[in-house]
């Protein structure tokens, strides 16, 4: 993160993200202030807490996006979470330290990938001489019979099928290879309601108890490869020092995305629907915002320097109908732009992802090149915020929609012999669409 100010943050998240410049520079200071408390010395560094954010906007317009870039930027454990799902404690429904239990296990899994990496040359030629053991078996422990001209012999022998292999000469061969398994615990152990991490300890524990099957497995050589890299990494890799460098990057580094937060949210019309007390859920969210300790299978997380980031479209609520105290955790507030066509053109074609970019790898896959003009595309856009004025704004996810109905012929057709290169125009886009457009029931349905 040194290399990274504040403006290179934004500059990174403009390839991917149109528009929404507030939100781009909050979460960007956030994300550099984190890397700045870490060079703070002494005991002010365990005093300065995140400066947490809520976004307000409609679907579909970066805020979810916006969140998962960041923790990729940073190379951080990120889990994002409906705050709908949850319910106060004591009624049926997951209860909110499942969040850091979940984030925790995200962050295992990212460092286990991390010394995956490190690892995979020593497991690779690990791996070779496993293979090259299945292919020519050598002398066994304790076997006296061999001559030293036989073990020359047979280093010569093993040497040139080492090159033979590193050629891809025994790709297709068969070969029986010997690899460790756990032992299946012959029942399902659950644990109660909102505590799911009991029934996983009981059953890690007693797949530790019962020693692990040793299994026989015949398959091509490239096959038995990839199975024997897996098997050599996990011997090498340190699992505790895994679960170490997972728990600093959680309590350092982690990102919780919690999404539909006004769900669960007063004001308004509360007298519809089931309200599973909803002031209760933001009670029990409180203390992990504010800082709390998680029990985990992992150990104890701490969750005072969490980075939570909030977000909702909150449209019958306002973030100050939160209780005081859950404002308190969420000093800064963004509220995003509403997407207009300017902006629906800059999404199709800006981001180093653009849809159209998608589609015409789709298309390139066939054979087919995919050509769009400047007058479609200005076309598409106006046709996603016409709809989007007339319906349920949804965002950016309007253009999908659009783009999937209109490329469903090209898409189901092709490829075709002779045609080689598709052209859309502004033509092709009106006509495609005009009916569905003109029937605001078929376009409810359809668009």
């Amino acid at each position: 993160m040194k290399e990274l100010t504040p403006k290179q943050i934004v500059k990174e998240l403009d390839r991917y993200i149109v528009g929404q410049r507030n939100a781009k520079k909050a979460v960007a200071i956030a994300l550099r202030n984190r890397w700045r408390r870490r060079q703070v010395k002494g005991t002010m560094r365990d005093e300065i807490m995140p400066n947490n954010i809520i976004m307000i906007g409609s679907t579909g317009v970066g805020k979810t996006e916006i969140a998962r870039r960041l923790a990729k930027l940073a190379n951080a454990p990120f889990i994002k979470v409906e705050a709908s799902k949850f319910t106060e404690v004591g009624y049926v429904g997951r209860d909110v330290e499942s969040i850091i239990r979940d984030l925790m296990d995200t962050a295992v899994g990212l460092v286990q990938r991390e010394k995956e990496t490190e690892v995979t040359d020593l497991a690779k030629n690990l791996a070779n001489e496993r293979v090259l053991d299945a292919l020519i078996p050598g002398e066994k422990k304790g076997d006296n019979n061999f001559s030293q001209e036989t073990k020359e012999r047979h280093q010569r022998t093993r040497q040139r099928l080492r090159e033979k292999l590193n050629q891809g000469d025994f790709e297709d061969k068969l070969i029986e290879i010997e690899v460790s398994e756990p032992s299946p615990v012959g029942m399902q152990i659950l644990g109660p309601m909102g505590m799911e991490d009991i029934g996983i300890n009981i059953k890690e524990m007693m797949s530790n108890i019962i020693p692990k099957n040793k299994q026989s497995k015949k398959l091509p050589v490239s096959e038995a490869r990839e199975v024997l890299i897996e098997n050599e990494s996990q011997k090498l890799i340190d699992q505790d020092e895994v679960v170490r460098v997972a728990k600093n990057k959680v309590e350092n580094n982690g990102i919780v995305f919690l999404d539909e937060v006004d769900k669960v949210v007063g004001g308004g019309d509360q007298s519809h629907g089931p309200d599973v007390s909803r002031e209760g859920v933001q009670r029990d969210l409180l203390p992990i915002v504010e800082g709390s300790n998680v029990n985990t299978k992992y150990g104890v997380i701490s969750t005072d320097h969490i980075l939570f980031i909030a977000a909702g479209a909150f449209h019958t609520s306002t973030p100050s109908d939160m209780i005081p105290e859950l404002q308190g955790r969420f000093p800064i507030r963004v509220e995003l732009d509403r997407l207009n066509t300017d902006d629906f053109i800059k999404i199709l074609t800006h981001p180093k992802s653009a849809l159209i970019k998608q589609y015409i790898a789709l298309m390139e896959s066939e054979g087919v090149t995919l050509k769009f003009n400047d007058a479609a595309i200005k076309s598409i856009s106006k046709i996603a915020s016409e709809v989007n004025r007339k319906m349920e704004n949804i965002g950016a996810r309007r253009l999908h929609t659009i783009m999937t109905t209109l490329l469903e012929a090209p898409l189901f057709e092709h490829p075709k012999p002779k045609e080689k290169v598709i052209n859309i125009t502004s033509k092709t886009v009106k006509d495609s669409l005009k009916g569905i457009i003109e029937d605001q029931d078929l376009s409810r349905y359809i668009l």
